[in-house]
């Protein structure tokens, strides 16, 4: 008896693994297809949230051995191109923006960002790509563009004064506030954080595009971007239009909007309030615990970059950039 029942284990434990083994098994190049079609979905909704669809690589691809505004050595290169750094850093940017009430007058009366939150986040990157990693000629019609606009935006604020779009303060601005968040989101989220000499590198570089658009006085390295954030902050203030801009970014959902889309953007934006100065923060209304910033929000973003990398890189815009700017040198090496 004791034989027939330890027969009867050993037989069910071999129909259970007969069961196993008779299912079909992967093989490499199978999996190998579905983590290529894992990782196209994640391209494709990225693209749809950043871009509005796939990006056109006509202004980055040619022609052969131009570097464009800063060039694949470049600090700016290497900041712009992480994409959890500077989504988040994005993010970060516009709601420090509101906070000065000459820019978010402009927003408010010359811009459908009730309406149209994605197209203008959609422009506002494909403005940042193109003057970052395009040709010379894609970047200055860029930022021609960009200076046209300028031209027929200006208004009065709620408070009475008037503002232009292209007053040189503003534009600085605008600058600082989104640069010094590109650099913050890439300090915290990106893959290899810059040293302190870097930092400024950065600063100095980037300081090109917000003179080129007709700014002046801009910063040009860590310590003067901290100077000039302090000596503003008196200007600063939260308006009830500022509260509005702040209450669409948080409620963001993305290109498509389904549930999984929305808890990544409810983590996206946590991971960019955290890269605000404190006292922006503070007068956002937007401070959250320090251990639900430490022990979530931050390991929710680093998890999230890396699922973004693994589907979007190489990117085909700073890879089509690369061949590009690298071109002539490698047809000079072969002579």
């Amino acid at each position: 008896m004791r034989n027939r029942l330890r027969t009867g284990r050993r037989d069910r434990r071999m129909v259970g693994c007969g069961a196993r083994s008779a299912a079909p098994r992967r093989t490499r190049t199978e999996g190998a297809a579905m983590a290529g079609v894992v990782a196209e979905r994640i391209r494709r909704r990225v693209n749809a949230t950043v871009h509005g669809g796939v990006p056109d690589l006509g202004p980055y691809d040619h022609p052969a051995g131009d570097a464009g505004l800063f060039g694949p050595d470049s600090v700016v290169w290497r900041v712009h191109g992480d994409f959890p750094g500077m989504f988040t850093g994005g993010i970060a940017a516009l709601l420090l923006q509101s906070l000065h009430p000459l820019a978010i007058a402009g927003v408010d009366q010359h811009s459908d960002f009730r309406g149209d939150l994605l197209g203008r986040l959609n422009r506002t990157a494909g403005f940042v790509s193109v003057t970052s990693y395009g040709s010379t000629e894609a970047a200055e019609a860029a930022l021609a563009r960009v200076r046209r606009i300028h031209e027929y935006v200006r208004g009065t604020a709620p408070d009475g004064r008037p503002y232009a779009a292209g007053d040189p303060a503003l534009l600085r601005w605008v600058h600082v506030a989104e640069t010094a968040c590109f650099l913050a989101g890439h300090q915290r989220y990106g893959r290899a954080p810059l040293t302190p000499g870097e930092c400024d590198d950065y600063f100095r570089e980037v300081a090109v595009l917000a003179e080129r658009l007709g700014a002046t006085e801009v910063p040009g390295s860590a310590g003067e971007v901290r100077r000039y954030l302090r000596e503003i902050r008196p200007e600063l203030t939260r308006s009830a239009v500022a509260v509005e801009a702040v209450g669409l970014l948080l409620g963001f959902t993305g290109a498509v909007g389904d549930p999984a889309e929305r808890l990544v953007m409810r983590a996206l934006t946590h991971g960019a309030t955290d890269l605000l100065p404190d006292w922006a923060a503070g007068m956002l209304d937007l401070r959250r615990p320090a251990p639900v910033r430490i022990l979530v929000d931050r390991p929710a973003v680093r998890a999230l970059g890396a699922v973004f990398r693994y589907g979007c890189e190489p990117s085909a815009v700073t890879a089509a950039a690369t061949d590009r700017a690298r071109a002539r040198r490698s047809e000079d090496s072969l002579r």
